[in-house]
């Protein structure tokens, strides 16, 4: 189940059992605000990864706009993601820099 998940470009199953039984969750995408606080994201961090989700891309003075931080800070902190595996950098490094989602 796990590789035909990554095959398809879907997160990989949740096991879990209760007194019920044994289930597996299917998720569609692990981009939400619970699964991005497990993987140790910052507030800010994880604003930026919704705002890729749902707008398609980031540029720095996005991640400085919404999070209230200056350019340094931006620059680290979405590097941070991209070392994550998390977004990745499209198009021109430094002024021209955008980020989408990896998957």
């Amino acid at each position: 189940m796990i590789r035909e998940c990554e095959l398809a470009g879907l997160p990989g199953p949740v096991y879990f059992y209760d007194m019920s039984g044994f289930f597996v969750e299917f998720r569609k995408d692990n981009y939400n605000e619970d699964y991005l606080s497990e993987l140790g994201l910052s507030e800010r961090q994880i604003r930026a990864v919704l705002f890729v989700k749902e707008q398609g891309v980031i540029i720095n003075s996005d991640y400085q706009k919404i999070n209230a931080i200056g350019k340094t800070f931006a620059t680290k902190e979405l590097q941070n993601l991209v070392e994550k595996r998390i977004l990745k950098q499209v198009g021109f490094k430094g002024r021209g820099s955008k980020y989408t989602m990896v998957h």
